[in-house]
Order: C-alpha cells, then structure tokens, then sequence
C-alpha cells in the first residue's frame, strides 16, 4: 500500500479551505521573512484560488484522506497574477495555439510529510498532465528555497525520471538594497 495518494480537484469544499489554509501557512509562512517578492497570498487570494475551478489542485493525501500536500496546476494563465501570459504566448506560440501552456503556482509540503514521497507523488500527477499535452510549463522558485533546500535541482531530477523534458532558466529578477549608513556628505566634495 502507498503511504500518499494524489487526488485532482478543480474547487476544494468552503469546509476544507480552512485545513488547506493551515498547511499553506505552516509550509510558506516561513518565507515571508526570507524572500523580498512576496511569497505568501493573503487568505482571500488563498481562497480565491481553492476555489477556482480553473486551476487543478493536486492534493497528496495520507490513508487516512488527510491532505498534507497540494500543487496547483493551471492553463488559465490569466490566473497567476505574478507572470506574464503574454510572454509564454510569444515564447511557445505552437503550444498556445494548441492552449497546452501551464503555470505551477505553488507547490507545498507539510513539514512533517517532507520526506520526499507526498512531493513525489503530486508532481508525477502533475508530470502526466503535462506529457499527455505534449505541454510547455512554467514555475518559480524564490533564491531562499533554491539555495537552502536545492529545489530546482531536485524537481528536476524528478522530472528527467519521469519524462522526457527540457528544463530551462526562463527568467530571473535580481533585488538590492542600500543602507545608507552616513550624514548624507558626498564623499570627496
């Protein structure tokens, strides 16, 4: 038997938003004081997109039916108001006239389910999706979790397990800060 199986919902029930919200903050809580774009919707954004029929919840599940992870998956890119729809147009005009581009808008883990399966488990069911539409996909991943937890590299080698895939660096934006430490004289003048 599998410790997780994968379920696909397109709306999570208004009773259960609750237990998806809690999973949400335990798992991206974290990330509000560790990446300078923001990481974590407001609660009403949350919502929002639980119950948008337009973006697939991949939801690991224990036995038991208790959820402890979710990615969501769209093509109604119109729905991640963070990307540009107009660029993967123009970048995979083949699969936009053929409406097989997709977004990940997050994925999450329980902390105490993060031994690697239930993460497994939902981007297989994501990955099947999307070789079935022979599609283009994109996601992010804020610098933090890239370089303490290494997940580019760990999706893609789940990835190359699962299918065949080129995977790319699209895009990157690059924050700075100054802290400006004097009375505010010009040096040298």
């Amino acid at each position: 038997m599998k410790p997780f199986h994968v379920t696909i919902e397109g709306k999570i029930p208004d009773d259960r938003i609750d237990v998806f919200q809690r999973l949400y903050e335990e798992a991206f809580g974290p990330l509000r004081t560790k990446a300078i774009a923001r990481q974590v919707l407001h609660p009403d954004e949350f919502r929002a997109e639980m119950i948008d029929p337009r973006v697939d919840k991949h939801v690991a599940r224990l036995e038991s039916g208790e959820p402890v992870g979710v990615t969501t998956l769209t093509k109604h890119l119109d729905t991640v108001p963070w990307i540009s729809p107009h660029y993967f147009t123009a970048r995979y005009p083949e699969h936009a006239a053929r409406d097989a581009i997709y977004y990940v808008g997050f994925t999450l883990v329980t902390p105490s389910a993060r031994q690697g399966l239930a993460f497994h488990a939902m981007i297989k069911s994501v990955v099947q999706v999307l070789v079935a539409e022979r599609a283009a996909v994109g996601w992010d991943i804020c610098s933090y979790n890239n370089t303490r937890f290494s997940f580019a590299d760990s999706i893609r080698a789940v990835l190359d397990k699962q299918a065949n895939v080129e995977v790319v660096v699209e895009d990157s934006q690059i924050y700075y800060a100054a802290r400006f430490t004097g009375d505010g004289a010009t040096k040298g003048g």
